[in-house]
């Protein structure tokens, strides 16, 4: 399947404040500089939170990982887990149709699904409310067969009583996970025949089941409430364990600062204050500011970032030397792409009011812009 961006993307993505911490923290579990590898915890959660990954959750993601949009957008469209177009808003339904849920009725859960929610995976339903996909094996073929639907199975089902579970959900209602037949959990169907000492004292439903209904968490997606946010790694004093906390101030353990941020401040506050780079003394923004996004290489986001920097003429950047570019880089958090795409060079046409073959594309709509 070719997986890629979704054509109408939303003007922007932010995480909620709670998802926000949450992420932070999971960046500290990882040593200064390979913060990336927390991009796909943070892309689940980004996912969780809206339902789907945009481009502009990609893009933030990277920025806060300090990856290139492209390796974070290369995670995102490599796993199937990752959905890279809009979900239903009530629920998104994976029907598992490998061999024991094919052999057990798979295909006629499929036809609910093209009947209620859309002829083709992947679509929405007219209401807006569901989407459905086949994927591989879930790993409940005894009770095959099943559906999952967010982080809940929905086990031993007939078409009957999943078209009237959609209805449910459709309604406003919440659908109890698990066995859909009275079995327990994956016993055989016709009862114990071993451990039959275990079958007493045993909760309503099985431990999963149980948690879900206990907490109302079925079909919600997570959000950042669910449980406190725990960074046992992190002392009380801010220090990860581990590491040196030479240069660093203590710091709250429920919102740490990724651990790669605290190390550039460490080092910002050792070095000398030198003179600011031209980057820093450009003028402020004006009314006759350029359209940076002339520039091959800059969008609406790295645009935004130059505004917020001072830099929002060509002039400016036409003048830009080593050390401004190396200041630059690391305020946009993008280091190599001034000199991979010739920012420098670009801007010295531009302010000398000729243009260049990428402003000619934008001049004429060429250029997507998100």
């Amino acid at each position: 399947m070719l997986r890629r961006l979704y054509h109408d993307q939303p003007e922007s993505f932010a995480f909620t404040e709670a998802n926000q911490t949450w992420a932070e923290a999971q960046i500290t579990k990882y040593p200064e500089g390979r913060q990336a590898s927390a991009v796909i915890p943070l892309l689940w959660r980004a996912q969780e939170q809206e339902g789907w990954l945009s481009k502009p959750a990609i893009e933030t993601i990277a920025d806060m990982l300090d990856m290139a949009y492209i390796r974070v957008l290369e995670v995102a469209s490599f796993y199937f887990m990752f959905q890279m177009r809009p979900v239903g808003s009530v629920a998104h339904i994976q029907i598992c149709g490998t061999t024991s849920c094919m052999i057990c009725g798979a295909e006629d859960l499929i036809a609910v699904c093209r009947e209620k929610i859309a002829a083709k995976p992947h679509q929405l339903s007219a209401d807006g409310k569901f989407s459905w996909e086949e994927v591989e094996c879930l790993g409940a073929c005894t009770n095959a067969p099943m559906a999952q639907i967010g982080k809940d199975y929905f086990e031993d089902l007939t078409a009957d009583g999943f078209a009237k579970m959609l209805d449910e959900l459709a309604a406003g209602k919440v659908p109890t996970p698990g066995p859909q037949n009275g079995r327990y959990s994956s016993e055989p169907l016709s009862g114990l025949t071993s451990l039959k000492e275990y079958d007493s004292g045993k909760t309503q439903y099985n431990a999963s089941v149980q948690l879900a209904t206990d907490i109302g968490d079925t079909i919600k997606r997570i959000d950042g409430t669910e449980v406190p946010i725990l960074t046992p790694w992190v002392g009380k004093d801010g220090v990860v364990a581990g590491r040196a906390a030479e240069g660093q101030p203590p710091k709250p353990a429920a919102t740490p600062k990724p651990a790669v941020k605290q190390a550039e401040e460490a080092k910002k506050a050792a070095k000398p204050k030198a003179e600011a780079p031209k980057s820093e003394k450009a003028a402020p923004k004006t009314d006759a500011a350029d359209d940076l996004k002339q520039l091959k290489g800059v969008g609406p986001a790295l645009e935004k970032k130059l505004h917020a920097n001072g830099v929002t003429t060509f002039a400016q950047i036409a003048e830009w030397g080593a050390d401004d570019i190396t200041d630059m880089d690391d305020k946009l958090s993008f280091k190599g792409r001034i000199e991979r795409d010739g920012w420098v060079e670009q801007a010295k046409l531009l302010a000398a009011g000729e243009a260049t073959e990428f402003s000619k594309k934008v001049a004429k709509g060429d250029v997507y812009e998100d």
